[in-house]
């Protein structure tokens, strides 16, 4: 029989076809096998291919999360689709836009985003469907009763797989393009490094809209044959509870936070787990110690981003420093370098690029953000200031970019700016980032007001709310006379960092 190449549905999903094992915890007791979840990943793949859905096209959803998801990201990739995952908590506003950019063919979401489905009925040649964490709705209205399986799409390693839109310094969102061959690799990679076994249980509160909860916890817990147990989201509780049934944890900074804030959360709770992981933001030092001292187990640190999946590990056996993302991971090339892209001794501050199958493939219809991002010799340039020790860690010590990492998203205050600057009574406004004792950092912004204006904090943050995913919008807001500039009329968020830097810590 031929075996039909698709990277990543031979990788993850094929071996697993006639497996009864258990793939999915349900935190309720419930459970679902690998077998019973390919056979309802098949259905989609056949229900797509009546909506005569072809490789290439895209198919968005906006869904909670759910076991159903991933059955229609298995069946995107059957078929050759690529995949387009957006954030629950984005605004009608923002829907449209990554429905119209990426010219997706199929938008799923569930009744209750009613506003995006009104936003999304004027995009010509766009099919909408409805399902909600039950897997019903419109969409599985469709499915045949006699079940046949969708034949395979032949896919290569270059073809697009997946479509994640991260935002603009511009305040333009751009979709980054990751293939087969971007995501398999580096799953491979992470597979290896982090000793993944067919025996693992992963405890997954992340999100599945997200690089980590979906390319990393996800695609690891397939291409090693592990079991899940699937979260709907982070609650210390369901952790603490659950968390005994678990050998591996992967979370960001925040969770482990709440944790250590936990008298429930102790050694003796997570004496069967062999490795916690944190991601998507730095993880402070004091963080990493105090978990160590409570727990006995010391976080395991890397770095990755949307446009390149993961870069650097700390180790799975050997030492695991605090404050250090670790060293580059096999087939990964990383280097520091000034701002005339000259290579840094170690302990110098630069910027960091990054090389390898891991990088993506560039931005959807961006291809002049595309060439600008990268160096004349492959290199991506990834905005993140960062130095290596004389043992190759890495410490992130900033962003050349202006970007926020709040609970482990990724927010680009410009697009925040152009928000609020749109709201009646504002003048201007900057938006920066500052530490958190929840999130690591919190959005603040400051605004001046126009003269004689009556605007107030509770009419910004009732006009973001049509504007803005709610993870984006401030949660502290400043007004002031004016805002500080440099010579050249630039405003100096450096020095409103400084002069704010405990305004949510105080």
């Amino acid at each position: 029989m031929k075996i039909i190449k698709n990277p990543l549905y031979n990788h993850l999903f094929k071996p697993h076809e006639e497996s009864q094992k258990t793939f999915i915890y349900f935190n309720d007791g419930k459970k679902l096998s690998y077998s019973l979840f390919i056979e309802r990943s098949q259905k989609y793949a056949e229900i797509f291919t009546e909506l005569e859905l072809i490789c290439g096209d895209r198919i968005a959803f906006q869904l909670d999360k759910s076991a159903e998801c991933l059955s229609i990201v298995a069946a995107s990739i059957q078929i050759g689709c690529i995949f387009l995952p957006l954030n629950p908590d984005y605004t009608a506003e923002e829907v449209s836009f990554f429905l119209r950019d990426s010219g997706a063919k199929l938008f799923i979401c569930e009744m209750k985003n009613f506003e995006s489905i009104r936003a999304a009925q004027s995009i010509k040649n766009l099919n909408i469907e409805t399902m909600d964490k039950n897997g019903l709705g419109t969409l599985t209205f469709k499915e045949r009763v006699s079940v046949r399986k969708t034949e395979v799409a032949e896919r290569d390693e270059n073809d697009i797989a997946a479509l994640l839109y991260t935002s603009g310094t511009t305040g333009r969102s751009k979709g980054a393009m990751l293939t087969h061959g971007n995501l398999i690799s580096n799953a491979k990679v992470l597979r290896d490094f982090w000793k993944f076994t067919s025996k693992d249980i992963l405890l997954n509160a992340l999100p599945i809209f997200h690089t980590h909860g979906l390319f990393v916890a996800t695609n690891l817990t397939l291409l090693a044959g592990s079991s899940m147990i699937f979260l709907p989201k982070f609650e210390v509780n369901e952790v603490t509870r659950l968390i005994k049934k678990a050998t591996v944890m992967m979370g960001v900074p925040t969770f482990y936070v709440r944790l250590l804030a936990s008298n429930d959360f102790n050694k003796e709770l997570t004496k069967s787990i062999r490795l916690f992981v944190s991601g998507s933001a730095p993880l402070l030092a004091e963080t990493h110690k105090s978990f160590e001292a409570k727990t006995g187990h010391k976080i395991l640190e890397r770095y990755g981003m949307t446009e390149t999946n993961m870069n650097t590990s700390n180790p799975y056996y050997g030492l695991r420093k605090p404050g250090t993302v670790g060293q580059p991971l096999p087939g990964v090339e990383l280097k520091i370098v000034d701002e005339e892209g000259i290579a840094l001794k170690d302990g110098d501050v630069g910027n960091i690029l990054v090389k390898g199958e891991n990088v993506f493939n560039g931005y959807w219809n961006l291809p002049d953000k595309t060439k600008e991002d990268f160096t004349e010799d492959g290199f991506f340039m990834t905005g993140d200031l960062g130095r290596k020790d004389k043992d190759g860690y890495v410490e992130i010590v900033g962003r050349n970019k202006d970007l926020i990492i709040s609970g482990g998203l990724n927010i680009f205050p410009k697009e925040i700016e152009l928000a609020i600057d749109q709201t009646i009574g504002v003048m201007e406004s900057a938006v920066i980032g500052v530490v958190h004792p929840d999130f690591g950092e919190g959005v603040l912004a400051v605004i001046v007001k126009e003269e004689n204006s009556e605007v107030n904090k509770s009419i910004i943050q009732e006009f973001l709310k049509k504007k803005l995913a709610k993870y984006k919008r401030p949660k502290g807001i400043i007004f002031v006379k004016e805002l500080p500039r440099n010579s050249m009329g630039k405003v100096q968020k450096n020095v409103l960092r400084k002069n704010y830097s405990d305004h949510f810590t105080a």
